[in-house]
């Protein structure tokens, strides 16, 4: 079973290995978007995401970095 937009924490934990340089607080909404549809196991519909799974996402990594 792939990631879907809810799996905020799997999702941070994929970013963190994918991009362990960059710093969270400095990525805009739009990359954010790309990279998290980019990961290997990610399997959901793009035009599910929204502000607030982005901002759940983003505020994940940063907690888990």
């Amino acid at each position: 079973m792939g990631l879907k937009w809810t799996d905020t924490l799997d999702i941070a934990e994929a970013l963190i290995e994918a991009h362990p340089d960059q710093d969270p607080t400095q990525i805009n909404f739009v990359d954010l978007m790309n990279w998290v549809a980019a990961l290997p196991d990610f399997d959901d519909d793009p035009k599910r995401c929204g502000e607030r799974i982005l901002e759940a996402i983003q505020q994940t990594w940063i907690d888990e970095q």
